[in-house]
This record gives C-alpha cells, sequence and structure tokens, in this order.
C-alpha cells in the first residue's frame, strides 16, 4: 500500500503540468503573426526593415534597431529558439511578456528581457517589469541601485560560464514561462530562474539590437497547469 501511494504521489507531481502541442512562430516564408516595431522607420523615409527572410531564416539585421513582436499574446508556454551570430559576436535578446511599445529608452516594449549577447546568453535584463532571483545582491548589485527603468540596475547576471557554443555555430535557448516564473536553458545548461515577475502574460519579440543574428527555429508549446 505504501509503495503504491509513493507512485501516485509521483506521478502526481510529473502530471502538474501538462504540455500541447508545439507549433512554429515561424513559418520559413514571410513574417505573417508578427508586426515591426522601428522608431526610425516612423520618421526617415526609405528606411530599411532590418527583419528578414533569407535561406528560409528570419535574420535580425541588428540596425536601424527596434523590435520584431508578436501580433497574439502568450502565456504559460516553452519557447524554443535556435540561433546564431553568423558574423561578429554581438547583442540581440528575446523579449518575454511584452506589452507597452517604446517604454524605455523611446524603444523597448515593457517586458522581461532574455539576453542572446554573446557570451551573456541567459542574462534577465528587466525593461519597467520587474522579476526576483535567488542571490539578487550577488547577481544584480547592491539594492539601492535596483530598478526598473532609465539609469537603474535592471541587469541580472545568468548562473553560468561557457553554455554557449562556439562563434557562428548555433544555440538553442528553452524560455519556459509558467505563472510568475521564468526559466531559460542554454544548449540544455539551466542559466536562470526567476521568480515573483510583475507580469504573467504578454506578447513576445525579438530584437535588432546592433548585431546581424539568424534564427532557424522558434517554436512555442503551451503548458497547461493542472490543479494540484
Amino acid at each position: 500500500m505504501k509503495y503504491f501511494i509513493a507512485v501516485l504521489c509521483t506521478s502526481l507531481m510529473f502530471s502538474s503540468c501538462k504540455e500541447e502541442t508545439s507549433s512554429s512562430l515561424f513559418n520559413g516564408k514571410d513574417l505573417s503573426g508578427w508586426h515591426v516595431d522601428v522608431p526610425e522607420m516612423d520618421t526617415i523615409p526609405n528606411t530599411i526593415n532590418p527583419f528578414i527572410i533569407r535561406d528560409g531564416m528570419l535574420v535580425s539585421l541588428g540596425t536601424p534597431r527596434g523590435h520584431l513582436i508578436t501580433d497574439d499574446i502568450y502565456k504559460d508556454y516553452r519557447l524554443e529558439v535556435e540561433y546564431r551570430f553568423p558574423g561578429e559576436p554581438g547583442n540581440c535578446g528575446v523579449l518575454a511578456h511584452a506589452s507597452t511599445p517604446r517604454a524605455l529608452y523611446k524603444m523597448f516594449p515593457k517586458s522581461i528581457e532574455v539576453q542572446m549577447q554573446h557570451e551573456d546568453a541567459g542574462d534577465f535584463w528587466v525593461i519597467v517589469e520587474d522579476i526576483e532571483v535567488d542571490n539578487m545582491v550577488e547577481r544584480r548589485g547592491p539594492k539601492s541601485e535596483w530598478g526598473i527603468t532609465e539609469g537603474k540596475n535592471r541587469r541580472i547576471v545568468n548562473l553560468t560560464d561557457g553554455s554557449e557554443k562556439p562563434l557562428k555555430e548555433w544555440n538553442t535557448m528553452i524560455i519556459e514561462c509558467l505563472k510568475d516564473e521564468i526559466k531559460v536553458w542554454v544548449n540544455g545548461d539551466l542559466v536562470n530562474h526567476g521568480f515573483n515577475a510583475t507580469v504573467t502574460s504578454g506578447q513576445i519579440a525579438l530584437q535588432a539590437e546592433g548585431s546581424e543574428v539568424e534564427f532557424r527555429k522558434i517554436n512555442i508549446t503551451s503548458i497547461v497547469a493542472l490543479s494540484k
């Protein structure tokens, strides 16, 4: 009887979340399901769109700077992104729970950014939203400098070194957003775990932030959290 109860409890623990069918946010042909927010395109004629399709990949050219944002809003999901820097190492990011556009520096939407910058993949950057992690002072700096707006310490350093592949090789980043938690894996390593996020749903955005980045896979899987 005790064995049966133990097995039942284990089964219930692993069935607390149920995954639904995965789908792709990128069809390999065009930007269907996404829209572009690039401030320069508002005022400078003939400004190029920094988000293009090339050889079946979604490419962020890096400039002009801005964001590619999903039309739909998502919550409780696992996002799998395969990306690489094909040229020089640089900066980019995936924004979870994005909402109000241009809320920071008249450029960045309210969100919690998962950093992709070379050698810093998995850092959190809070953008007019916030999240907590273990060892906050060690990983974010003095509490007096924390903040979510311009001039504040918005970076929360990730947990690992060496999780990224060498430059020009493909990386796999998994971002799991469930209730008020966000977990991040890079190439199989758990590199960040945040909780008590101030937001639990929103759009997903990719950045053009100075460096060319290729994306060959952007898949999303909804997670249904079952009541315990």
